[in-house]
């Protein structure tokens, strides 16, 4: 695993569009079904929008039907982090990015893979690295 990155606030700011600040930096969230890989089919592999690490590749990618992208599995388990997330009343498993603490969405225990695992991820915390042909 790559060394933490650690940023200030301003830093951030200046790096990341507005929407992917709000998700990556202050744990927002996209609305449903408005994210630009919700039906993204390209092989590759899917980064960090923040530090650029690698997080989840485009074949454990399913369709969920919940309106985000969503995964069996992290591409390697040690870069992501779980975390317990009690926001809006209720406790959830908040996904982030290790390298950087980048929020990225939260993961489900109603996955179809081997995990049964269902990373559901926001759009802007990804950037998609197209596979070479």
């Amino acid at each position: 695993m790559e060394k933490t990155i650690a940023k200030t606030d301003d830093e951030w700011k200046a790096e990341l569009s507005s929407e992917q600040y709000e998700i990556l930096r202050k744990a927002g969230t996209e609305r449903a079904f408005t994210g630009r890989y919700v039906n993204e089919k390209t092989p590759g592999m899917y980064n960090c929008a923040g530090c650029g690490a690698a997080l989840f590749a485009s074949d454990t990618k399913f369709d969920s039907g919940t309106g985000w992208p969503s995964f069996t599995d992290p591409a390697v388990a040690e870069a992501v982090e779980l975390r317990t997330d009690r926001t809006f009343g209720m406790a959830r498993t908040e996904v982030v990015c290790k390298r950087c603490g980048g929020h990225l969405g939260h993961v489900f225990p109603d996955g179809p893979g081997a995990s049964g695992q269902r990373y559901c991820i926001n759009s802007g915390a990804l950037d998609l690295k197209e596979a070479a042909e």
